[in-house]
């Protein structure tokens, strides 16, 4: 997320109906929207490596996977709030909007300069507010290393450097090496 559009105030309604085909992509914070940037390569290869690696392990099951462009909805202080998280996987049968998820199991944010303060607080406290969210992945795209959040730890932040992180949500160990295969760190 980088900077605010020039509306003073977005319905969500407005909002999510502008969205759909836009050629740009916004996060919504309560009346206000903010363009999203351009992704790097690395970031690129972090998000396919890391949905590569689940979505096999999630085929027959009611989970859903979704890299990039579904977005994330909640209610935090009575503030409407949509993300575009680089990873969102829903469990939830019933969770099936067209445009947004409101209970995903696991959301991943790749770092970048432009955004790791929102992805590290912004982000961290509105999505530990969703009741189904069971693990929140912050990884970095400039050295090996990765940061997890998880409901069944109180949200206490873990720094993973080497092996791998244990996904709670899936019950599946997600190896450094397969998050980082081909990524120049």
């Amino acid at each position: 997320m980088t900077h605010p559009a020039q509306n003073p105030f977005l319905s969500i309604d407005d909002y999510l109906t502008g969205e759909d085909g836009s050629e740009i992509r916004h996060e919504y914070l309560d009346g206000q929207i903010y363009a999203m940037t351009g992704a790097s390569d690395r970031h690129g290869l972090i998000t396919l490596n890391i949905a590569s690696f689940l979505r096999p392990l999630l085929r027959s099951t009611h989970c859903q996977l979704f890299a990039s462009d579904m977005k994330v909805r909640l209610r935090v202080n009575q503030q409407e709030l949509v993300y575009y998280p680089d990873l969102l996987l829903s469990c939830d049968p019933t969770d099936r909007e067209t445009y947004f998820r409101r209970a995903p199991c696991l959301l991943v944010e790749v770092l970048s300069d432009s955004t790791a303060r929102i992805d590290q607080r912004e982000k961290l406290f509105a999505y530990q507010t969703i009741p189904s969210l069971q693990d929140y992945l912050i990884v970095s795209q400039t050295q090996r290393v990765l940061q997890i959040h998880r409901r069944l730890r109180d949200w206490t932040p873990e720094h993973i450097t080497e092996g791998g992180v244990w996904l709670d949500c899936i019950q599946v160990e997600l190896a450094l090496d397969v998050i980082y295969e081909d990524v120049p760190v």
